[in-house]
């Protein structure tokens, strides 16, 4: 049978640094929310069959939290990469799994583990976070830790984030990460933001390594370049964490599924299409070019999609390493479909 020979798609072995630690990780990562039945239901067997993939194609960065399937994320992580060599582990921190909590995990998880959330940012809960991450993962230690979602998407305002910011920095989470850093038990601490407004505000008040920015800026939207050029003035680096837009830039306009992980309102799904129309003149896949795009911006270190399955990681990979000529970009450019200013690849 043609092909059945043909080898997988893989990373070429090269890393970027995060920050200006001593961190380095591949530039195509995993993330894994969808090990936490993000969009569907999965067996334990399909979620390591995804870890595997991804894996055997060079991908050596996995980005995990305690607020993916509220625990099921970390468990399928850890016990997927147990035994692989020279694994990058990143988690997150400012949620606190109870078995009762003020946070209701099932408006986002088809399915998951049965415990509630508690937001704290305090040095205790940063880390209670820390070491009930570490049990989960089977790890002694991590290589990255970000603070989790302190934006507006689960805050709500202005008022509440800004407490939020005040409990992390007179209520000692950072000094937390700051010691855990010292110790040797993380080497690099971040941030991982939904919306726009807030690195500005982190990097006023705290040293940070990365920011993992999901949905602020993709092929689809550029509304966080200024954030990100302002992460390439101060040396800190970006992973972009939702490359695809949550699903649309995958699924595209004539069957759209999500964007920012919601139904993907008409607006999207119309910019979709012209961005589309430019793909098929230039015969370039529109996941590729959404891949590649992002990972453009000087300040990005890594690009951490999340796959269900080893389909989904292989295709990251093929996506990545397909040839995409500059003309396609300066008709984007052209068309005004990216930002006057964004970084495109040479």
């Amino acid at each position: 049978m043609e092909g059945v020979n043909a080898p997988l798609p893989s990373l070429p072995p090269t890393t970027h640094r995060i920050g200006r630690t001593a961190l380095e990780v591949t530039r195509l990562g995993m993330g894994c929310a969808p090990l936490g039945d993000l969009f569907e239901l999965l067996t334990d067997a399909q979620a390591i069959a995804a870890i595997d993939a991804a894996y055997a194609g060079g991908i050596r960065f996995f980005d995990t939290a305690p607020w993916y399937g509220t625990g099921k994320s970390e468990l399928r992580a850890g016990f997927g990469l147990r035994g692989k060599a020279d694994v990058v582990v990143a988690t997150k921190v400012g949620r606190v799994l109870t078995r009762g909590g003020s946070l209701d995990p099932s408006r986002r998880w088809k399915g998951g583990l049965p415990f509630g959330v508690n937001f704290d940012y305090t040095y205790a809960g940063i880390m209670r976070s820390f070491e009930d991450s570490l049990q989960r993962l089977g790890l002694p230690k991590v290589h990255a830790l970000a603070i989790h979602d302190l934006d507006l998407l689960y805050h709500g305002t202005w008022e509440a984030v800004y407490a939020r910011l005040d409990e992390l920095d007179h209520g000692g989470g950072h000094r937390a990460l700051r010691e855990l850093a010292a110790a040797r038990d993380t080497v690099a601490i971040g941030a991982g933001i939904n919306r726009t407004g807030l690195i500005p505000k982190f990097l006023e008040r705290f040293e940070l390594d990365y920011f993992i920015v999901a949905m602020p800026y993709t092929l689809l939207s550029q509304e966080g370049l200024d954030e990100l050029d302002l992460c390439r003035q101060r040396g800190v680096s970006v992973i972009i964490g939702a490359p695809f837009a949550s699903g649309l830039l995958v699924s595209g306009s004539a069957r759209p599924t999500t964007y920012d992980y919601a139904a993907a309102p008409p607006e999207m799904v119309a910019r979709t299409a012209q961005l589309e129309a430019v793909c098929a003149e230039y015969a370039v896949p529109l996941p590729a070019a959404a891949l590649q795009f992002v990972l453009a911006h000087p300040a990005v270190a890594a690009v951490i999609p999340g796959y269900n399955s080893p389909a989904q990681a292989e295709g990251c990979l093929a996506w990545l390493s397909t040839p995409i000529p500059a003309d396609f970009w300066q008709a984007l450019q052209t068309q005004s479909l990216i930002a006057p200013g964004a970084p495109v690849p040479e």
